[in-house]
């Protein structure tokens, strides 16, 4: 039996699993967390993801595996000096420092032009802006960099010692075209005009490219989370995904790629070829989170609480921008809690947080509906470590009026690269291995009939609103 390594480098933990790479049976898996790291500054120092690869790795208790591919957080900022050492901690997706710098470099370009040229309006996220911020704030540091990864990209630069990335992750860059497959230096040089940047930056590989070798195993090109999420689902054109971890996502797979000048939707590159527009939102578990420790129980009982209370939560409105927001663009917004009356209960609370990441996250759906991408005729998926939330799959399927597939409990990204490290096995297109391996099923979950969801997304499409007229 021959058996690939799916590596999942996320902001809060390392998971692996171990995987039959014909059949995409389960064999084993690990996971060791990461440092905590929170905004305006959530850095992470790369060694720390790869004494957690170690440990996951250990702990799967693997026997020789013959393949590997790394899914990592996207967007984060790795720099490297001359003898590609890490110069400074990385920062991640989730750091808003370079907020000032985002809105310079949109200011600059126009969001048309930034849309049209790497398929997304950069805001804080993106890797451009983090350079940008590097450069004005710690300009000896910026004079010292040689090389530009993301955590991906430094992972399997471990593995192989080779500097290479993929067409998915690079889509999160901001310098980067899904168009035209190609790095756009010219952006770069909005940065700074006087360095050199092709010099800096890795080798795009294809999606199912041997990029070098760990021990004897062949190494995949790896990708980003949400590209190697995809993967493991099987998402096909039509299928739209929910993600309820550290962030929330939602995405869908299309054969066109997507340019969205509102900011809203990310017109990324997948991990086949093909395309994945995609929307996020800072916001989702952390809310959970945050409410049960204000309410005094664990995660279970907030679960209990919130389905205990009424669609609409008796009029209370949670808008969760706890950590500021990216989507909307509020970088400094704080949540909002609205409604409160004299006689409001705990259950009532935990509904209007559940309630408020959600309508945000279909806010997200109509987005990318707006932008052109194909979400209609196939599934409905909801994953993350809130998937494993009743309340939150109660609330997603009712409040977007449409039956919802929750697959079981495997680590869709950890999936997804194992999918990546089959596919350079067999020598065979990554989505044709997702095929053969069933992924994505799952129970369904239905509709809630007896919710008015209109009514739920109006009151809090008119509180989002409300709060974006003072700011």
């Amino acid at each position: 039996m021959r058996l690939v390594l799916g590596v999942d480098s996320s902001t809060q933990s390392t998971k692996v699993e171990v995987r039959d790479a014909d059949s995409g049976r389960l064999v084993t898996s690990g996971r060791a967390p990461h440092p905590v790291s929170a905004p305006p500054r959530s850095e992470q120092d790369p060694a720390a993801w790869w004494t957690a690869f170690e440990a996951a790795y250990a702990e799967a208790g693997a026997p020789a595996i013959d393949a590997v591919a790394v899914a990592g957080q996207q967007h984060g900022m790795v720099v490297l000096d001359r003898r590609d050492r890490v110069l400074r901690p990385a920062k991640l997706w989730n750091d808003t420092e370079s907020t000032p710098q985002a809105t310079a470099l949109v200011e600059r370009l126009g969001p048309h032009a930034w849309a049209a040229a790497c398929g997304s309006v950069p805001v804080a996220s993106f890797t451009v802006t983090k350079l940008a911020w590097l450069r004005q704030h710690e300009p000896d540091v910026f004079a010292a960099v040689r090389r530009v990864l993301l955590p991906h990209d430094w992972l399997t630069l471990g593995l192989t010692g080779e500097l290479v990335t993929d067409r998915g992750d690079a889509s999160g860059t901001g310098y980067w075209s899904p168009v035209d497959g190609r790095w756009r230096p010219d952006l770069l040089a909005l940065v700074d005009d006087d360095v050199d940047w092709s010099s800096r930056l890795p080798r795009v590989a294809g999606p199912h490219d041997v990029v070098g070798k760990w021990k004897k195993a062949r190494v995949a090109p790896g990708t980003g989370d949400n590209m190697a999420a995809a993967l493991g689902l099987g998402l096909e054109p039509g299928d739209v995904a929910i993600s309820l971890g550290t962030s929330g996502t939602v995405f869908s797979v299309d054969e066109r790629p997507v340019g969205d000048p509102s900011g809203a939707v990310a017109g990324f590159a997948d991990a086949t070829g093909r395309f994945l527009p995609l929307v996020c939102t800072l916001n989702a578990t952390r809310v959970i989170d945050t409410f049960a420790r204000l309410l005094g129980v664990d995660l279970g009982g907030f679960d209990r609480l919130a389905l205990a209370a009424p669609a609409g939560a008796g009029g209370l409105v949670l808008l969760p921008y706890l950590d500021g927001e990216r989507t909307p663009n509020r970088p400094d917004a704080v949540g909002v809690l609205a409604g409160l009356r004299a006689d409001v209960t705990p259950a009532q609370v935990a509904r209007a947080a559940i309630e408020g990441v959600v309508c945000g996250l279909l806010d997200g759906l109509d987005a990318l509906a707006r932008a052109g991408a194909q979400v209609e005729g196939g599934r409905l998926t909801l994953v993350g470590g809130g998937a494993r939330s009743a309340a939150f799959r109660t609330v997603v399927a009712s409040l977007a009026g449409r039956s919802l597939t929750v697959p079981g409990p495997d680590e869709v990204v950890a999936s997804g690269a194992c999918v990546q490290a089959a596919a350079v096995l067999h020598e065979c297109p990554p989505e044709q291995v997702a095929v053969a391996w069933g992924l994505g099923r799952g129970r369904v979950v239905d509709p809630d009939v007896g919710t008015d969801a209109a009514e739920v997304r109006a009151r809090y499409a008119q509180r989002r609103d409300a709060e974006g007229e003072q700011q």
